[in-house]
């Protein structure tokens, strides 16, 4: 008996990973039929592109904080009230354009597809914080190419 356990706890197994493969497969290609049930559907297809073709702060904030903590080993105790303010600006900047990336997506997703999905804003405006090389399913539309 131990031994079909062992054999079925490995066929499972090996089922997930041939899985887990045909999504990572498919969230570098965007073929929707094997992503994960978060990215598929039209909305979140559309927000995706939306995004993509946008330029944000968003994306950039990561790499800003990393230079602002560099920075911040500098021993002027003026540049570092300079640095603190500074990085909360751009910390609102990012918060606000993430508003306005909600109100823009919700208006352009209700004008497409009617009623606009739950979390499909939270799903785009997520996306929007991430550098654009890591974003997973990799962008399918260039900068500036925004989806009808």
């Amino acid at each position: 008996m131990p031994e079909d356990r062992k054999a079925a706890r490995k066929a499972a197994r090996d089922a997930e990973m041939v899985e887990r493969q045909k999504m990572r497969v498919a969230m570098e290609t965007g073929d929707e039929r094997n992503m994960p049930l978060r990215d598929r559907g039209p909305q979140k297809r559309y927000a995706r592109d939306w995004v993509d073709a946008r330029t944000g702060v968003g994306e950039w904030l990561m790499v800003i904080v990393l230079v602002y903590v560099f920075l911040a080993f500098l021993p002027q105790s003026d540049l570092q009230i300079w640095l603190t303010f500074s990085l909360w600006a751009i910390v609102l900047l990012v918060v606000l354009e993430g508003v306005l990336i909600s109100f823009q997506l919700k208006k352009r997703l209700a004008e497409k597809f009617g009623d606009v999905e739950r979390g499909v804003r939270w799903y785009g405006v997520m996306r929007a914080m991430q550098l654009r090389k890591l974003r997973l399913p990799k962008p399918q539309t260039k900068r500036g190419h925004f989806p009808d």
